[in-house]
């Protein structure tokens, strides 16, 4: 590898607060024009997230790949009683620590994303992949948790014969020093979208909206946030 593909990262890039800031803190270490953003189209019920990963993407201006999963999902899925891939699902409200919230949970998400994104940086001759999976997220989402991640990254060491590391900055860190990190770094949180209802405002009922909430009001952020 030259030492400017060296230092390339393919970045998940969901639109959400987490990835905004992993974004932010990726192209503050390695110039914009070594940096890919990534998101993927899985049938998500929050499409709008993606449009807000083109609006942080843009803001950065680095190149972002929209993968469409389409019809390979659609069978993979089938009968899956998530409330982000199942329309007739009821999203449930309230705090993460609610049992309630394992409904949002899209069976092997972030195994599928980083496998995207490891194919990416391959193809690139990139080092590395970067996730935006934090402390918080522990409890609900077993693909977030560390064990989860240092597999995923042993794998990755060995998927191509130039080895991908994978970087995963936010693993021990809770969701509110994310959100300090990116008022420090100056990213533009505003941009990013949380809610899993999917509407044109935050419904600051859902569990992702009421982390979103306490993160600025734990970390001491003024919350750009429009919520209904």
């Amino acid at each position: 590898m030259t030492e400017q593909n060296m230092r390339g990262t393919v970045v998940l890039l969901s639109g959400g607060m987490d990835s905004c800031v992993l974004l932010a803190k990726t192209v503050n270490e390695c110039d914009a024009d070594n940096v890919v953003a990534l998101s993927v189209d899985y049938g998500q019920r929050h499409w709008v997230e993606l449009e807000a990963a083109r609006a942080i993407a843009l803001h950065y201006e680095v190149e972002h790949i929209v993968v469409p999963l389409g019809a390979l999902v659609t069978g993979v899925f089938t009968g899956n009683q998530s409330s982000q891939l199942n329309p007739s699902v009821e999203v449930p409200h309230g705090h993460y620590a609610d049992d309630t919230m394992r409904a949002t949970v899209v069976p092997n998400r972030n195994m599928i994303l980083l496998s995207l994104a490891t194919a990416a940086a391959v193809s690139r001759r990139y080092a590395a992949v970067a996730y935006a999976a934090h402390a918080g997220d522990h409890a609900v989402y077993p693909d977030c948790r560390r064990v989860f991640a240092d597999s995923m990254a042993d794998a990755m060491q060995l998927c191509d014969y130039d080895a991908i590391q994978l970087r995963r900055p936010f693993i021990g860190m809770s969701k509110a020093e994310v959100c300090r990190l990116g008022a420090d770094l100056a990213a533009p949180l505003g941009l990013s979208y949380s809610c899993y209802e999917g509407g044109p405002q935050h419904c600051g009922k859902c569990g992702t909206c009421v982390e979103r909430k306490e993160a600025f009001a734990d970390a001491g952020v003024d919350d750009p946030t429009d919520y209904a």
